[in-house]
């Protein structure tokens, strides 16, 4: 089906065609005319499936034809979503969909903007995007309300399970007008019992549609397995990099050590590449994934905190550094290739300390992930530090201060009161 084959506003066609959509993909296809018509929907779909455009065409084209006239500072519809990345990501994807709806939308996450993003909701918005800290701190001081909300939406509902903010999203759903006076949506990887139970328990009879392939994971992603010793992944890293020669890679780890270590080696072995991770800051962050869905970052180390929310185009390899030890993160992981309908490749190495998991992983995915042998040829003696510039760079971690947030070791020379 194509966008204009739908009834959609004029104003919301031409954020269509802004954001240079023409076919719709199976999600929008299937949620499109019945959240259009204002029915509740509970949706399974794939990550990199177009889920996001989804509800906001539909959410932007409700607003549009259902104006309202006071509901004084209550933001006319709420989107929810578990980490900062997704959250932001669904920003710049509503300020480019709904570019000329004239609807203020904003973004409240937590490591960024505190007072400016309070001041703005303050100032009232029509569509709050965050996660729920973020969200719930500004309630709780009376800074926007819910009592006249008119649209919800929980995109990645399973994550919120997993990231243990189920009783933050509870805690919304119930300032929320009741679910027969609002529209609502949820998205999620997997409709399992406990995310339905969310949906039946919130939702006004939601209408369940599942566009999920025979395959878990992404079709046009070719997957691809190395058995390898710990100390030989780099080089064999390095000579993956050689041969594939990839336009813009991902590169997941499953430690911020290890995302520190490979960016040294990487960077040593002239590979520009930078790390995102827990622990650093959200404006650095926000800087490093612009430089990469940009093209001056080829290469970006992360670990699972980003293997959900980033959406950057033209990825085209997505290498598993350290095997996943979660079945259902190596799905999100090579889903960041592959979007859209474009082809991918997931590359995956497996040493002996996270082998273990690639049973789970294959058993998940419902197929078996195709070995193929490295040769020796395959891997790049790598350039190591030498002793002196080993010695310099542990001196200055000694000397760096401690990042916020970060426990400090407990001075055990001190008696206990």
């Amino acid at each position: 089906m194509d966008f204009s084959e739908l009834d959609l506003p004029y104003e919301v066609r031409q954020g269509i065609e802004h954001s240079t959509f023409t076919t719709c993909t199976p999600v929008q296809e299937a949620v499109l005319p019945r959240a259009i018509r204002g029915e509740d929907v509970a949706a399974q779909a794939q990550t990199g499936t177009g889920k996001t455009a989804a509800f906001l065409i539909s959410l932007f084209t409700r607003m549009v034809r259902n104006p309202v006239v006071d509901i004084g500072n209550s933001p006319q519809a709420l989107i929810i979503a578990p980490t900062r990345e997704l959250a932001d990501q669904i920003f710049h994807e509503a300020e480019r969909l709904g570019k000329f709806t004239g609807f203020r939308c904003l973004a409240v996450y937590g490591g960024i903007d505190y007072e400016k993003q309070r001041t703005t909701l303050q100032n009232g918005v029509d569509v709050l995007i965050g996660t729920p800290g973020r969200l719930i701190d500004y309630f709780k001081q009376h800074v926007y309300s819910l009592k006249k909300t008119r649209y919800l939406i929980i995109d990645e509902a399973d994550r919120m399970f997993d990231m243990g903010f189920i009783d933050d999203l509870r805690y919304l759903l119930k300032k929320l007008p009741d679910y027969t006076k609002r529209q609502s949506m949820l998205f999620s990887a997997t409709l399992s019992y406990r995310v339905m139970e969310l949906a039946y328990e919130h939702m006004n009879l939601p209408e369940k549609i599942s566009i999920t392939p025979e395959q878990v994971t992404v079709e046009k992603v070719a997957q691809v397995l190395y058995h390898v010793g710990k100390h030989e992944k780099i080089p064999l890293l390095l000579g993956l990099l050689k041969k594939e020669q990839p336009g813009r890679a991902l590169i997941f780890v499953n430690t911020r050590r290890a995302a520190e270590m490979v960016v040294e080696r990487l960077d040593r072995n002239s590979w520009k590449a930078q790390a995102i991770t827990g622990e650093i800051e959200q404006k650095k962050r926000l800087r490093i994934l612009a430089d990469f869905k940009e093209g001056r970052l080829p290469l970006l180390v992360a670990t699972d905190v980003a293997s959900r929310g980033i959406d950057v185009k033209d990825v085209t390899h997505v290498i598993n550094y350290d095997l996943p030890q979660d079945a259902e993160d190596y799905v999100h992981r090579i889903g960041r290739t592959g979007r859209a309908g474009a082809a991918g490749k997931a590359l995956s190495l497996a040493d002996e300390e996270y082998v273990f998991s690639l049973e789970a992983i294959e058993a998940y995915i419902g197929q078996k992930i195709p070995v193929e042998w490295a040769e020796e040829s395959l891997y790049v003696r790598e350039i190591r530090r030498t002793n002196e510039e080993r010695l310099k760079s542990e001196r200055e971690r000694a000397l760096r201060p401690p990042q916020p947030g970060r426990r400090r070791t407990p001075d055990r020379s001190k008696p206990r009161r």
